[in-house]
């Protein structure tokens, strides 16, 4: 299996299912196309729509095979390989744990927007700005915390749904983006999200950000340069 991917740094859709199967011991071969802007004359759109008719990343090629989209890559991977349980068990749970991936797929829009993934950026000032500035960022800080909170009562840990799952993998670049922001979390929240940190999956995807050296202005909507 191959799965195509972005930069680490800004990828929040890729680091998904590029978790997701490492974490749980699944080889496949990583295929970066790197960012260099998404117009259609771009490489990275060039490349990526040879594979992907949609054009975006991440992308699973299994054999002649060509899944796109981080919902549907986790569930063939789920059926590919059903001994790594990578959906709770029990029914309720895995309905549950579903139910939160769908809403990260689709929802939380003011998170995202003013909080772009940047793994290798410190920008805890900007957090501080958004949170005093828009409400709807506080919002689904509230919503994310809550539910966090919830499920790691209810499962009792480690993770959301006790093992690690899906959830885990698609809340990650969550937990990278309230790092960055410095977003301000309750304990029981920060204490999950330093468990996601020191998964080695994680660690691996940051070490692989950390490594990339690129600056992409059309990501970097807080900075003119890259610092350090």
């Amino acid at each position: 299996m191959k799965l195509y991917i972005g930069n680490k740094n800004y990828s929040s859709w890729s680091m998904r299912p590029w978790v997701l199967m490492r974490e749980c011991g699944i080889d496949f071969e990583e295929v970066m196309v790197r960012f260099d802007g998404f117009d259609p004359d771009s490489q990275f759109k060039q490349v990526i729509s040879t594979v992907n008719p949609v054009g975006k990343v991440p992308v699973l090629v299994d054999g002649d095979l060509v899944v796109w989209d981080t919902l549907a890559i986790a569930e063939y991977v789920a059926e590919r390989f059903p001994e790594k349980a990578l959906w709770p068990h029990d029914r309720k749970a895995r309905a549950r744990a579903r139910s939160v991936c769908a809403e990260m797929h689709s929802g939380f829009s003011a998170l995202r927007g003013a909080c772009p993934m940047n793994i290798e950026a410190s920008l805890p000032q900007i957090g501080a700005l958004v949170m005093r500035d828009k409400p709807a960022v506080g919002a689904d800080l509230q919503r994310v915390c809550s539910m966090w909170s919830g499920l790691l009562q209810q499962h009792g840990g480690p993770m959301l749904f006790g093992a690690f799952s899906v959830a885990d993998a698609f809340y990650a670049p969550v937990v990278m983006r309230f790092k960055t922001y410095g977003l301000p979390v309750p304990a029981d929240v920060q204490a999950y999200m330093d468990r996601v940190l020191n998964l080695q999956s994680v660690r691996a995807w940051i070490e692989g950000a950390l490594a990339e050296q690129d600056f992409r202005d059309f990501e970097e909507p807080y900075r003119l340069v890259r610092l350090g």
